[in-house]
């Protein structure tokens, strides 16, 4: 590449480029200035290449996408609404122009759905592609983890299982229209932003976004609380998304349930508490740990680190 740094920071500062009313002081100086609300919430995300996304696999615009996404579904899991993204980006040097305004196209594509903005960053030369964010939300009242109660129901913003059955369907090959869906949701995850505000708004006492999958969230809920979260099976079945789910499952000659409950990288929000909307699930009871969530092998979850 033969691009160099102000050349890049500049494109950048054109894409980003923001007059919204809460940035005093955006790209260009050594920090940004912000107004915040009472109470910030803050978040940071980093996805490396060949770990968190693969450049042959996936375009730049989604790849930005996607490492979006996850950033802001932790400000929305936390009941608050996101401000502010900075974003610090290693590049190897071989990339074009092109793929790096696609990048930040993709970047500012999510974060402009929820109206926040990117305020700064940095950029570093290195061995991969990795890329770091961190994001920042105001909140009137923070859900945690730690407020799920006996006789509440367990809700579920959507069914999970679409990411790792999207790249189940990419390693296959050749793809339906089905499973270039799926394809789509592994590659850029499409996240219920509406139903996580519908969630706080409806007084969800604890809420999370499942992300690392539903069967290690759900138990972290559950220690966080000090109750049991007790899931039925057969009312996933109620999602109109699971008869498809299922025939890619029986296509792939896998187990659904490996998909919904332990595939992860979804981004669904799982919330907890009485009379809220999306799909109910289970019910919160006395005791400790996770039931129903039960597979017919180990479960398959993705780990940092094994």
């Amino acid at each position: 590449m033969t691009l160099n740094e102000a050349q890049i920071i500049g494109a950048l500062a054109q894409i980003f480029g923001s007059n919204h009313r809460g940035v005093q002081v955006g790209i260009g100086d050594d920090a940004a200035v912000v107004a915040t609300g009472e109470h910030t919430v803050m978040t940071t995300d980093i996805a490396v290449e060949g770990t968190h996304f693969n450049c042959q696999w996936s375009g730049a615009f989604e790849i930005g996408r996607k490492i979006t996404a996850a950033n802001l579904a932790d400000i929305y899991a936390m009941g608050a609404t996101p401000t502010y993204l900075v974003v610090a980006l290693t590049l190897t040097g071989e990339e074009s122009m092109e793929w790096i305004c696609e990048l930040a196209q993709g970047i500012k594509h999510e974060a402009s759905s929820c109206g926040a903005v990117v305020v700064g960053g940095d950029l570093a030369r290195g061995p991969a592609k990795v890329i770091s964010m961190s994001a920042l939300g105001e909140v009137d009242k923070v859900i945690t983890r730690t407020g799920a109660q006996v006789g509440d129901l367990i809700y579920l913003s959507s069914l999970p299982g679409w990411s790792a059955a999207g790249l189940a369907c990419i390693e296959k090959g050749e793809l339906s229209d089905l499973e270039s869906y799926a394809a789509e949701e592994f590659r850029s995850p499409t996240l219920d932003y509406a139903m996580a505000v519908a969630f706080s708004h409806t007084g969800a006492h604890a809420m999370c976004d499942i992300s690392d999958a539903l069967v290690i969230q759900a138990e972290q809920v559950a220690d966080a609380s000090g109750v049991q979260l007790v899931f039925d099976p057969e009312d996933f079945k109620a999602s109109e998304e699971f008869g498809q789910l299922s025939e890619l499952a029986a296509g792939a000659g896998v187990d659904v349930w490996q998909w919904i409950f332990a595939g992860g990288e979804d981004h669904v929000f799982l919330a907890i508490g009485k009379d809220l909307p999306g799909l109910c699930v289970g019910v919160v009871k006395e005791g400790n740990g996770v039931r129903g969530l039960e597979m017919k092998k180990a479960p398959e979850t993705w780990r940092h680190f094994s």
